[in-house]
């Protein structure tokens, strides 16, 4: 299933909203390249809506990291977005968890670039306990 890759703005942010699978081939490739073709466009602040994401292998994550180190660089920032539970466990399992910040909610992503703002985070010290209890 091909990555449909959708892009929006909010607030001066860039949004992208992602429909299908990360996997390694095209569709790892064309979130790589759609990012980089932002960055060298200016764009610094992006979120990625993750909510139409069914399935992310070991180098979809990679290509989430590549796309979080570029923004870096260029003193920018990504943020992710409605994450499925498969995802969050993926990124917790990983240790990825502490490289990105979650969102729940749009504008909280969109507030989290505004130092200025409320902003309400993913607790993932919660989902971790709720994991643990419900194995248990």
């Amino acid at each position: 299933m091909a990555l449909d890759i959708q892009q929006k703005e909010h607030e001066g942010v860039t949004l992208l909203d992602l429909k299908g699978r990360i996997t390694v081939g095209p569709e790892a490739s064309a979130l790589r390249e759609k990012v980089a073709a932002l960055t060298a466009g200016g764009v610094k602040n992006l979120v990625l809506n993750l909510g139409g994401i069914d399935y992310i292998d070991s180098t979809g994550l990679g290509a989430l990291v590549m796309c979080a180190t570029t923004l870096r660089k260029n003193a920018g920032g990504v943020k992710l977005l409605n994450l499925s539970r498969r995802s969050i466990e993926l990124l917790v399992m990983t240790k990825l968890a502490t490289v990105f910040e979650i969102f729940n909610d749009e504008q909280d992503a969109v507030n989290s670039f505004y130092p200025d703002r409320k902003l309400k985070t993913f607790d993932i010290l919660s989902f971790v306990q709720d994991m643990k209890n419900k194995g248990e």
